[in-house]
């Protein structure tokens, strides 16, 4: 079997899982090609599965990488699947997600060209302080915590979004502050592990710790965000969430498209997760998975 992992040529930063991955997939006797997207010379037909990865640019030239999504879904397999990874790549996703009934932190979609001014959204929505990110973005680019009392470059930011593409305007919670994030990760349809993540904005590194215990209402949640978003059995997602005012978890992302999945032994100490990665990905790729 041949099976790609596809990653993106000028990494915006290193990716912990690829390593783990390609010794673990090599250890099955399948050892993978990292594959960029954007390398017009890969033969992607020759692959049978591609395994979205660490496509970390794909934000920059969102309509090129959806052009190669459909192409390489039309050659191969391509994991996950073209419509999801349309579905996920522009997060007015969430919006569609509150419509359904699911707890998703308040978002304003704001469309490209549009002239609303961000102290018009926080007088309608009663914020006092938000996060203003792009619709389409990796990580944290592009994305500001402001308040208020700095509206002026809340508004430029803003400005200078609308000029080229959607933004969102969300309020800031401040459970990410005090605990951070929840990070559910889901291997083949069924929740797996967790960190707990520090958000970052500008400026602020990612800090990701070992979380001992998802709890029931998390695993809810996830299961509920996967089901509505037509994504139960996904080969992979994540599910990230953080506490509302009143305790309660809020969906923040739903990440189906190239998410880090954590499998460093601080997170994964029995490689569990890894294994049962691997297993999925060899069970698409056509492969006998009944080595373990």
């Amino acid at each position: 079997m041949r099976i790609a992992l596809a990653t993106c040529l000028r990494l915006p930063e290193p990716d912990p899982d690829a390593p783990l991955l390609a010794a673990a997939l090599t250890a099955r006797g399948h050892p993978p090609t990292l594959a960029a997207w954007d390398d017009p010379a890969v033969d992607w037909a020759s692959f049978d599965l591609v395994v979205l990865r660490s496509t970390w640019n794909y934000h920059r030239q969102p309509a090129a990488f959806l052009a190669w999504v459909d192409r390489v879904a039309g050659l191969t397999r391509l994991e996950n699947p073209a419509p999801l990874v349309r579905r996920n790549a522009h997060k007015g996703y969430l919006l569609d997600l509150a419509a359904r009934g699911l707890p998703v932190i308040p978002t304003a979609l704001l469309p490209a060209g549009s002239e609303q001014r961000l102290a018009e959204v926080l007088a309608c929505e009663g914020w006092r302080e938000v996060v203003i990110k792009p619709a389409v973005s990796a990580g944290s680019h592009g994305a500001l915590r402001v308040g208020r009392s700095d509206l002026a470059r809340g508004e430029a930011h803003l400005a200078s979004l609308l000029a080229a593409e959607d933004a969102l305007v969300q309020p800031f919670l401040e459970h990410v502050v005090t605990w951070g994030e929840l990070s559910v990760v889901v291997i083949d349809g069924a929740p797996s592990h967790c960190v707990r993540k520090r958000a970052r904005f500008a400026g602020e590194d990612e800090r990701a710790e070992p979380c001992l215990a998802m709890g029931d209402d998390a695993v809810e949640l996830a299961g509920r965000a996967l089901a509505l978003a037509g994504a139960e059995g996904a080969l992979y997602g994540r599910v990230d969430m953080t506490r509302d005012a009143a305790g309660s978890w809020r969906l923040m992302e739903l990440e189906l498209i190239e998410p880090s999945l954590f499998f460093e032994p601080a997170h994964d100490p029995d490689g569990a997760a890894l294994d049962r990665f691997v297993g999925a990905i060899l069970r698409r790729a056509g492969g006998d998975d009944h080595g373990r």
